[in-house]
């Protein structure tokens, strides 16, 4: 009985002495290992089945089977037809095409894309929808307690002061900014790790943004936005399943 074998190589890789050997290992049986003994984990004589099936099997008719015969005869027809090379389209099994112009192509897309560098940043800063600062301990030496207000608050909720809150910008207090602007300085305040535990997110259908933080720290959080980014009206605290509690 012999063996055909189809090697597929490229072309820069076309070494006479290394494709014999390629060859004989793909024909190679693969090892095995003998199957220990089945042992039932039920009691079992081998007079009768252990198990007994609740309903019948279903009944195939001969009409079925004609249809499932012929399926498979024109399936089995339209593989033979079909090429099993399946490098016929691949660009590196090309015989005119050298590794150094495959490379090139692959690369191109980056290229074309890094043409423009400060258009593509700008691109990248507008898509941008989160941004998250890292641990740092630089601010909390800054931190006051918290005001009467917001604890009388919180004690009358039962919310304790690790709980995380929102507060929103909206477009109406941004003062001649627009809200991509103010995006792109709460960005800078976050890189910076000048606001403690704080993620943000815009939310440009919604014209807003949110600065989530600790409530530890919200009172810090809320005068520093505002004071950087200028707002000009209030911003209110947002606690899941209570609401605003609290607005400065």
């Amino acid at each position: 009985m012999t063996t055909e074998i189809i090697l597929h190589y490229r072309p820069y890789e076309s070494d006479p002495t290394q494709l014999p050997k390629i060859a004989e290992k793909a024909i190679q049986d693969f090892p095995t290992r003998p199957l220990s003994r089945f042992i039932p984990w039920f009691p079992y004589d081998g007079s009768k089945f252990p198990v007994k099936p609740k309903r019948s099997p279903p009944v195939i008719s001969g009409e079925a089977i004609e249809d499932v015969k012929q399926s498979l005869t024109s399936s089995e027809q339209a593989v033979k037809s079909q090429s099993y090379d399946c490098t016929v389209d691949l660009l590196e099994f090309q015989p005119s095409l050298k590794k150094q112009h495959l490379m090139q192509s692959y690369t191109l897309d980056g290229q074309t894309d890094s043409g423009n560098p400060d258009k593509q940043s700008g691109e990248r800063r507008k898509r941008r929808s989160w941004s998250v600062s890292l641990p740092s301990s630089n601010c909390t030496g800054k931190i006051l307690p918290l005001s009467k207000k917001l604890q009388d608050s919180l004690k009358a909720l039962n919310v304790h002061s690790l709980y995380r809150a929102r507060w929103t910008i909206g477009h109406t207090i941004c003062d001649h900014q627009t809200l991509e602007d103010i995006w792109a300085k709460l960005n800078q305040i976050i890189r910076h790790n000048e606001l403690p535990s704080c993620n943000a997110t815009i939310q440009r259908h919604l014209g807003q943004i949110w600065v989530f933080c600790d409530i530890m720290y919200c009172e810090y959080v809320g005068n520093l936005l505002k004071r950087r980014l200028a707002l000009t009206g209030k911003i209110h605290l947002f606690v899941h399943k209570y609401g605003v509690i609290f607005s400065m």
